[in-house]
């Protein structure tokens, strides 16, 4: 399932060789809300992984994105205990106007990749699905 949120990027780490063959990057994005009169602010720290690790690249630090995510949660045993572990994996940034009137206006990213929980059905199969 594929998630997204917006807010203003904060911080960009390097990218982390974990292994010769998987690499990581991380960005934490400011998420701001007013929730009954007050103001509550939360940092969210996302990961990048393979050649997704790029695609902050372009952005700068006060910019205001919408990342793309999905939620992936691992279970961890070692000596006879459990732990568990829950990673934002970013598969997509989009840069957001501060100009527009209330809407998220996405630029063009060209590194756009469709997360691979999703399927893709023509839009004929949707109409030809309904039941009138």
């Amino acid at each position: 399932m594929s998630y997204e949120l917006s807010g203003k990027l904060t911080a960009k780490f390097e990218t982390i060789q974990r292994t010769g063959t998987f690499k990581v990057r991380e960005f934490a994005v400011e998420k701001t809300d007013d929730i009954g009169g007050r103001t509550v602010t939360n940092y969210v720290k996302f990961q990048c992984v393979q050649e997704k690790t790029t695609i902050i690249d372009k952005y700068n630090v006060g910019d205001e994105i919408k990342v793309h995510f999905n939620i992936k949660g691992t279970k961890w045993e070692k000596d006879g205990k459990v732990n568990y572990f829950t990673n934002l994996d970013a598969w997509r940034v989009e840069a957001v106007s501060a100009t527009a009137t209330g809407a998220d206006i996405p630029a063009t990213d060209s590194e756009y990749m469709e997360p691979l929980d999703t399927f893709s059905a023509s839009p004929t199969d949707a109409i030809d699905d309904l039941p009138f």
